[in-house]
Order: C-alpha cells, then structure tokens, then sequence
C-alpha cells in the first residue's frame, strides 16, 4: 500500500521561475515531475498565438478551490539569471518581447532551462519555449528543464505571469512505478492541475504501450491527492469492460494508510473465499502493521497479523501471526468438526554497527503441527506443504573485553517434529565463558615448548529443558516435566612438536554437573515391578578424563612429466594424515546403587545398579573404566593437469577426492568387543564442481551368532570376510544449466556450483502468485534481461538448468540386508523463448515403486503482464492455479486468478 507521491509537473518549476524574472521572488520548494518522451504527435504552437493563454476555457472560474493547495512565495531573487542563444538573443522593443532562438539557455541557481525557442512577451506577461521544425519536418531541441537530478522534457510550454496559469503540451511524465501521458496539461495555480484525456500505464514502450488507462480528465493535487472522472482500461488501443466512473488516490512520499483489497475464489469443500483482504497501517517511520483476514462461505475463516520495524543502524525485523478456524464439512453430519490452527514467525537482525559487544537476534516459527498442511490460504502452498521442522532461536550475548575476555549469552530455542507432533524446549539455555589464560607463557613473542602452552579456560552452560506435544503447548501440564541444571567444565591442555614433523597434545579436563532432580529406585514387591520415585532438591557430581594425542602430514607426488614430453597429467599429490590418540575415563562407581529385585516364584533374588542421575540433562557419571586407543587416517588427492586454454601461464589443478577418511577404535580395559567399527567417509566433486558426491560406510570386525547378536569373535575366524559391512550411505547433488557455456566464464564461480546450490532447490516453488501485498519484491525473472547485441538473425539459445539429488542408504546390523531409503528427487526449468518457461518439481522414491510430490509450472512475460500457472497432477493436495495480472505492484489488484482445490473426498 506504499504509493509514491504523484509529483508535480513540469510548469511547476517553469512557473516560479518566471515568477523570479516578472517579479523578483523565490523558487518554493516543491518536488518535481520526471518527463520522458513526447507522443508521436506533436503539438506545436506559434509564439505569435500564444495570447490563447487568456481564452476563457483556462480563465474560466469553477475550479476546485483549496486554499492550502496555493504556495505563496517568497519576495526577493536569490540568484543571477544568465541567458543567452546561439543564433541571436533579441529583444524587440515595439512589441515588447525577448527572443533567444537556438541553443536557447537560461540559468537560475541549481535551475536550467534550454529549448530551441525561448520567448517572453511582456505586454501579456507571457512565456513560451517550444522546439524548432527542421527542413525534414523534424521536431528538435525540444524544451528541457533541469533542476537537481530532475529533468523535464515536454513539446512546449506557455506560462501566464499574472494569472499564474499555463498550459503543457504532450508530456509524458512518469509516477511511481507508471507514466502518464497527456496531450494538454492545464496548470489552475501553484498547486491544482487538470489533464483531460489522460493515459495512464507501467509499459516500458510508451510509443504503443501495451495497455493503459485512458482517464477522461483528472485533477491532480501533488501530494495530497488524484480525483479522475471515467477510467478505462484499453489492451494495444482496445477497450475493455473493466470501467470505473470516477476514482481517488490519496498520494503522499510516506507511508500511508488504506485498504488492501482481497482475492476471491471457490473451494469445493468450503465454498466461495476473499482471501488476504484488510487495512494496512502506516503507524510511523519505524513500524507497519497489515491487518488481513479470510472468509469462506462455509463459515470458516482466518486472520494475519503482520508487522515490519526497523531502524537505520540498529536493528530490523518483521513479526507475523497467522490465525484459521477451519469448519468442515456441514452441522448435523457426522463428519462434521471444527479445528483451529496457528502459527507464528519473528525475525529480528541487529545490526553489526550497532554494538560489536553485544548482540540480540530472533528467528521463530512455531505453531500447530499440521497448519502448513491444514491451512487454506494460498501462501502457504508450495515447498511449505512439505514442511515436517519448525525450529525457533532467541538469542542474546555479551563480551567484556579484557584479558582474559568473559563472555556470556542467554538462549531460547525450540524444535518441533510436525509428523510425530513432538517439540523439545529450552527455556533458556545460559552459557559463560572466560576466555583461554596461558599462565606459563611470555608477555611477547611465540609461545614455546609443553610449559609455555599450557592453557586453561572455565565455561558453564545451564539449561532448562522441556519435551512436550502438540497439545500440550503453552498449557500447565508442558512445564511439569521440565529439567533443569548446570554444567561446568575446566579444560586444562598443551601443545608441542617433537622430531620437527609430529605434532603432540595432551588436555586434562575436569566437569562438574549440578541438577535439581534426582531419583530412587526400589523394587515392590506387592505389585511385582520397579518403582522409580522422583527427588526435588539440589545434588551434583563430578567427573575427569585425560586424553593426548600423535599427528603428522605426509605428502606423496606422482610426476608423470618427462623430458621432451608434456603429458595432459602432470602430477598427483597425495596428502595424508595420519593420528592416533590415547583416552583415559576413570569409573566412578561411588555414584551408583544397587536395588534388589525377586524373581516371580519368589525363590531367586537379582542386584540392578542405577544412579541417581539418570534423568540429568547432561548425562550421567561414566560406569564402566575405559582405556582406549583412536586410530585416524584421512586422505586427499589432487592432480595437476594441462590447462585447455593455451594462454594460462600455470597449470590447472582439480581434486580428485576432497576427503577420505578412515577411523576406529580400541578399548583396553573392555574384557570383550574391544575394537569399535571401523568408520569410512568421504567425499568428491566432478563436472567442473557441478556434481558433488558424498559416501559412508561402517565395517564391523566382529560376526554375529545364529540370532543376529555380535559376539567376540571376529567375523573372518567365523568364515566370513574381515569386516562386515553393517550400514551405508552415498547421497548426490547436481546442478547443470547451458549458462555461460561458450563465453569463457569461470566454472568455479559460477551459481550453479554445487557449493552454493540450496538443497531446498528440488523442492517444489509457492503457488500463491497474486497475494504478496506486503513487503511485494519483484521477482528477478520479470526483470529486464540484460540486452545482447542485435542480429540480423533470431538466435534463442534456450537457457535451461536441472537440479538433481539421489539418496540411497543401506542397513544390515543384523543381516537384513536391506535398502532402508531409496530415492531421487529432480527439479529444472527451461525458457522455450525469452517470454516463455516451462519448470517441473519432482521425485521418485525407488523403494516404494512411487512418484513423490509433483509440481509442473508455466510463466509467460506479458511485457507489462505476467501469466503464471501451476498444476500439482496427483497427491491428496492435488490442485491447479491460473494466474494472469500487471507486474507493477502499483496495479496489483488488476488481475484474475483461477484455482481448482483437491476433489472432495465422499
């Protein structure tokens, strides 16, 4: 609802101005018109006719009188007037008048006037600036005007000094985001305009504008206000039915307030809809607020609250709350119920000026599980339908510079599993930190050696925990379940090198848990069963662990140059490192007890261990002494080859693994299953980084008994091979496109490669082209596409690009033998011209035999108009959209929109 000011037209600043040279007074302040082009026809006035001026029809009284629309100006000239003409300046002394002809210029202050033909009549207090006609019958040097930035540029123009009216001709004057263009343009005073037979439209071409709005007549008020008579839309110069009998705009450079009109349609469970209709509020500079709400003719609606603020070098945000009352079906059926849903969104950005020692941001969007799937407004189709995670973070943290600096931050965060309706809550979550002290190291200079590197740092994090559901959100019961508790920790560590190539380090660290629950086990027996029973009050413990590790890098060269030989494979360099670390857990067994449990016939009797802790939020105490070994190794691989382009100076080098890493373990102090799995990983780019592909793997030593239970025997003394492969992953991306092909672009950088592709790009786009009234962008591919140089021939070399991603995990930990998930998702679009584009969204789950979600789209560039329109073919939200409407938001609601909604389900 934001509209610019129509601003005020050319004789404006012509009218002061002259104003300046009758009578010596000040240019007022007012903003002025941007004019482009003329019209074809021209209209011309001789500079002996211009006494027409004083003709009835623009003396003639009647007008619209407003007081507070007169500037009066000021009495005395600022500034020198310059003027002068190539041809000659003359001033005819019978007649009274001053003549510059060509090349004509006249300079006041930050004001400049020139035109072909410059005359002023002093006997009828009259001004007149028109063009001149050439041999060829060519209109040049027709009037221009500058004043700052602002330039003017009409047929011709005449100004009545005394009466302080004129008359414009031919200007075509642009308005926000459209242009008007009128034949006459009659200046009343200072500040009232009329036009009559006006064309208003956002066309780029306004020689043949595509469409427009023919306005009888009009009356403008820079600033305050437009009232026209009739208005009609025309298409290439035919008229429509779409017919108005008089309009008002209110017009202001600030934000205003006013109504944002709805979109209508049907749905063929709920009836006939308005949709996304309210009142926008322009509260100050700061803050907006849009009121919007929907009703269906079934009697379920929906209400939105949106808000934006902002302030220049502070902060910026924007909140929504979103609010359906959903009826189906009708009263007295049995499938009839009611159903509310809810969801709200809070983004809040600080800005990095603002203060570097602190910092606030929020990003929240929580609400009913099943409101993007529920909900009936057309925004939240799409991508968002397929939404399963909502998630929220509030969060606000401080440093306090100095040596050492101490920083601390408080944090509220939510997550919430739309399938399962499960959502975990920490309400909040502290964290302090004092930054890292060396105590043994010098003032300047490196620090050296074990001692010098000795370092210690002191953190705690508190947490307060919630895990409820869907129903239970925000109610009395969410919060009785809640946990709490403090964890602090003291890391203690070092680091050196020996033998110049091994890197050495060794850390102690110390933790100390504090809860406020606690439990108590016991055994009944009466009902035969365990009884746990919860403890209110404060208890702690502590724990320690020692760890050290061994690390170097080894790097191999491969040459494959030889003398008087320049192969295309210049070298491969291997670069491998290899670590082994050492950990020790100490058992604290002084944290745990034992109950004593009867057998049912009542004759055996059996000791359960358990801790008190076992319901902390930060663990329990280790039970079990652990004395373990790590093994690491991690590789990658690079080749050197010969650029293609003779005129590199180096040659090119690729990647041929970014990682692969090997890792496992071994347990000294475990009487069995001491080696871990041996853990694979990696990853690799091909095509130019346009394909990324990502693999794991986990190899078991160990084989499993008849019923599928690890034992302590390795898997190749039972017969088998020497590991066992228990699960594996392999997941790819890839984004190709015809872009830039042929133009010596650098792959690397370009938006299709893969370190920069969105993984949400396969999914399907929103389907809602029509309601985005607030905070409206215009998309990127309505934008005017960058010019190519011409050709005498049509060349369309059909841009196209396709996304694609495969998933393929396998499970076999207890000889399933399976592929857990199986799928390929693929989205892509093509331009078949430069006005048309065919998309499409899809996926195909190659374990279940099925299609996934489908979308298929069409966009077609109207040149001022867009046509979209989207089709979802199956799934329970199958469904089409058909929409047809004017680019400039300025005229968004001059549009028409088709929807057909999921069948009804009998």
């Amino acid at each position: 609802m934001h509209r610019n000011n129509f601003k005020i037209l050319f004789a404006l600043s012509f009218t002061v101005f002259i104003n300046t040279l009758s009578h010596g007074q000040d240019i007022p302040q007012k903003p002025k018109p941007i004019i482009g082009n003329p019209v074809k026809d021209s209209l011309v006035i001789d500079a002996d006719d211009i006494d027409k001026i004083n003709t009835p029809e623009i003396t003639e009284k009647g007008q619209d009188s407003t007081a507070t629309d007169s500037i009066k100006p000021k009495e005395l000239l600022e500034h020198i007037v310059k003027y002068s003409a190539t041809d000659y300046t003359r001033f005819n002394q019978k007649k009274q008048k001053l003549y510059l002809y060509k090349n004509a210029k006249i300079d006041y202050g930050n004001m400049n006037i020139t035109a072909g033909s410059i005359v002023i009549d002093y006997n009828k207090n009259t001004v007149y600036a028109k063009g001149i006609e050439d041999s060829l019958g060519g209109y040049t040097q027709k009037p221009v005007l500058t004043e700052g930035s602002n330039i003017v540029e009409p047929d011709s123009i005449i100004f009545n000094t005394d009466t302080k009216r004129a008359l414009i001709y031919n200007s075509v004057t642009e308005q926000g985001d459209g242009t008007v263009i009128a034949n006459i343009t009659k200046k009343e005073n200072d500040s009232v305009y009329f036009i009559r037979n006006a064309k208003y439209t956002t066309s780029e071409d306004l020689e043949d504008p595509d469409y427009y709005i023919r306005l009888s007549k009009a009356k403008i008020v820079p600033g305050k206000k437009i009232v026209t008579g009739a208005a009609q839309m025309y298409i290439y110069d035919v008229p429509t039915p779409v017919w108005l009998p008089f309009s008002f705009f209110p017009q202001s450079e600030k934000h205003t307030s006013g109504i944002i009109i709805p979109s209508f349609g049907e749905q063929n469970d709920r009836g006939y809809f308005l949709q996304n209709g309210g009142y926008y509020f322009a509260i100050n500079d700061y803050v907006d607020l849009a009121v919007l709400g929907d009703y269906y003719t079934n009697g379920s609606y929906g209400l939105r609250l949106e808000s934006s603020y902002a302030k220049r070098y502070k902060f910026r945000g924007n909140v929504n709350f979103r609010y359906e009352n959903l009826i189906t079906s009708e009263l007295g059926f049995s499938d009839y119920a009611r159903n509310t849903i809810y969801n709200i969104r809070w983004s809040h950005s600080q800005d990095s000026k603002a203060n570097p020692n602190s910092r606030f941001s929020a990003s929240v969007n929580l609400g009913s599980s099943t409101y993007y799937q529920s909900s009936l407004n057309q925004i939240n189709s799409g991508s968002n339908y397929l939404t399963n995670t909502l998630s929220s973070s509030v969060s606000y943290s401080k440093t306090f510079q100095g040596e050492p600096a101490v920083n601390f931050s408080l944090t509220a965060t939510h997550s919430q599993n739309t399938s399962t309706e499960t959502i975990n809550m920490t309400l909040p979550t502290f964290q302090g930190s004092v930054g890292r002290m060396y105590p043994f190291a010098s003032k300047s200079g490196t620090k050296k050696g074990i001692l010098q590197n000795i370092n210690f740092q002191y953190s705690v994090r508190g947490e307060n925990r919630i895990t409820t559901t869907d129903s239970l959100f925000f109610k009395k019961e969410m919060f009785e379940d809640a946990k709490s508790g403090f964890q602090h920790s003291i890391p203690l560590s070092t680091n050196f090198k020996i033998f110049d190539h091994f890197s050495v380090s060794a850390s102690a660290n110390f933790n100390e848990v504090w809860t406020f629950k606690t439990i108590d086990k016991f055994y009944d027996t009466t009902e035969l069963e365990t009884v746990t029973e919860t403890i209110n009050g404060f208890d702690s413990f502590r724990t320690y662990n020692f760890s050290t590790s061994l690390g170097t890098t080894i790097y191999g060269m491969f040459n494959f140059e030889k003398e008087g030989k320049d192969p295309k494979l210049k070298a491969i360099r291997h670069v491998m490192r290899p670590s082994i670390s050492y950990n020790i857990n100490p058992a604290f067994d002084k944290y745990y007890d034992t109950y004593e449990v009867v057998s049912a016939d009542g004759l055996t009797t059996e000791d359960v261990d358990f801790t008190r802790f076992e319901e902390s939020i930060f663990g329990t105490p280790n039970r079990n002494f652990s004395s373990s070994m790590g093994i690491s190794i991690s590789n990658n691989l690079e080749a050197k080859v010969k650029d293609k382009d003779s005129t590199a100076t180096e040659d090119k080098k690729i990647k041929l693994l970014n990682s692969l890493n090997f890792s496992s373990s071994y347990n000294f102090a475990a009487d069995s299953l001491q080696w871990s799995p041996v853990r694979v990983s990696g990853s690799t780019q091909l095509f130019q980084n346009k394909m990324s592909i990502n693999f794991g793997a986990t190899l078991d030593p160990y084989a499993l008994d008849n019923n599928n239970t690890k034992i302590n025997k390795y898997n190749i003394d039972n017969g088998g091979s020497l590991f066992r492969l228990t699960s594996a992953n392999l997941t790819t991306s890839w984004s190709i496109s015809n872009e830039g092909k042929g133009k010596g672009k650098d792959n690397s950088k370009n938006k299709n490669d893969v370190n920069n592709d969105n993984p949400d790009d396969v999914l399907p786009k929103n389907l809602d082209f029509a309601n985005q009234q607030i905070g409206r962008e215009e998309d990127q591919d309505d934008k005017k596409k960058e010019e190519e140089e011409p050709t005498s021939f049509f060349n369309h070399k059909i841009p196209w690009n396709l996304r694609l991603a495969y998933s393929m995990n396998y499970s076999n930990s207890r000889r399933q033998n399976e592929i857990s998930s199986h799928s390929l998702m693929f989205s892509g679009d093509i331009e078949l011209t430069q006005k048309w584009s065919v998309g499409a969204s899809s996926g195909y789950d190659l374990k279940n035999k099925g299609f996934t979600y489908t979308q298929l789209r069409f966009s077609r560039d109207l040149l001022s108009w867009k046509m979209n329109f989207s089709w979802i073919p199956f799934s329970a939200n199958k469904s089409w959209n058909f929409f047809i409407g004017i680019k400039s938001s300025i005229l968004q609601d001059l549009k028409y929109e088709k929807r057909r909604q999921p069948d009804i389900n009998l």
